[in-house]
């Protein structure tokens, strides 16, 4: 037992001896995967704009920084980090934001590559998409072998994540070390924007989803994605990619896993997707250029038409990814929404 101890003090340690670049703290991935670098011991250095809501990293025992990530000081603010994680990513399905997302995804994730390779940084960690690997189609579910060719990726988001790949394999292949890791769709707390899954939760919550559309995902717990990023450190190799997922539930089985936990009726009609469609497509192709925000994007609706399942057992055997039941990570993302306001009540 007391070498079993003097382990654990002398990991600590070393951890401790580790200071970590992260940017996209402020997000959902990014709050959950520095929280457990801070209880595993790392010194945490937080990339964040100037303009960032701060109450994801709020009493945390880190460093903050301000910048952009196409910032060209950005070697020196990683300066004196040996590890560094690039979660930050714009993410939007508006078809108006092509090149913000080009400039963002694309250009930024080489910026950061290239500042992490000039500041020293040991090993770089890649938060990209099961976005960029694309769907077979058929509900089969897609592993790390498949790629969908570029043109069929729906959406500019989609695309972008892509090409951010790509700035990542080159880095990789002149010698950089650096892994990706592809996140399905996480569920849990801290989603304080919300994604769109928790967008779908608080929806069902605030008993505003009286109909379903007929599509599928690959969901896990947002607390396995962090863990999936620092295993992706510790053991992935590089130029490699992991995807990190759990289930492939269709929507409606979601939803009934949170009648279950709530007690709220799930909806038992589904909707045909050409009503969304249209929706969507009045919304962004006449209404938004007369200046009406769009409610509904045309991107997302088509992404929907096709079940998004996944294959994770890669990352399940190379890097002991954990597999939280889905049930546990939406009673978490329940309970985190209604303690923090986002729903009055659910019972």
């Amino acid at each position: 037992m007391a070498n079993l101890w003097w382990t654990i003090a002398v990991c600590s340690l070393l951890n401790k001896l580790m200071r970590a670049f992260v940017t996209g703290g402020t997000g959902f991935v990014g709050a959950n995967l520095i929280r457990l670098l801070l209880q595993q011991g790392y010194e945490v250095r937080a990339l964040v704009r100037p303009q960032s809501q701060l109450d994801n990293l709020t009493d945390l025992d880190l460093e903050i920084v301000q910048g952009d990530l196409n910032d060209p000081n950005l070697p020196q603010q990683i300066q004196g980090c040996q590890v560094c994680f690039h979660v930050a990513a714009l993410y939007s399905l508006w078809q108006a934001d092509r090149d913000l997302l080009y400039q963002h995804n694309v250009l930024g994730t080489r910026n950061v590559l290239a500042a992490a390779r000039q500041a020293g940084v040991e090993r770089t960690v890649y938060t990209s998409s099961v976005a960029a690997i694309g769907v077979k189609g058929d509900g089969i579910p897609a592993d790390e072998t498949y790629q969908s060719p570029v043109e069929k990726l729906v959406g500019q988001y989609k695309q972008s994540k892509y090409w951010a790949e790509q700035e990542v394999r080159k880095a990789a292949r002149s010698g950089q070390d650096v892994v990706i890791v592809n996140p399905s769709s996480p569920i849990g707390a801290w989603d304080i924007k919300p994604t769109p899954t928790g967008d779908i939760i608080l929806r069902f919550l605030r008993r505003q989803m009286p109909v379903y559309m007929d599509t599928g995902l690959n969901f896990i717990h947002v607390q396995d994605v962090a863990w999936g990023h620092l295993q992706a450190l510790e053991h992935g190799q590089s130029g490699d990619r992991y995807i990190l997922g759990n289930q492939n539930l269709a929507l409606k089985q979601l939803l009934d896993q949170l009648e279950q936990i709530t007690g709220i009726p799930a909806p038992q009609r589904s909707i045909p997707a050409w009503i969304p469609l249209s929706v969507a497509w009045v919304d962004e192709r006449i209404l938004s250029p007369l200046g009406k925000p769009p409610s509904v994007p045309l991107d997302g609706v088509k992404m929907a038409r096709q079940a998004m399942y996944y294959n994770p057992s890669k990352a399940v055997h190379e890097l002991g990814l954990p597999q939280t039941p889905i049930a546990t990570a939406l009673k978490d993302a329940v309970d985190w929404f209604v303690a923090n306001g986002y729903v009055r009540e659910h019972s």
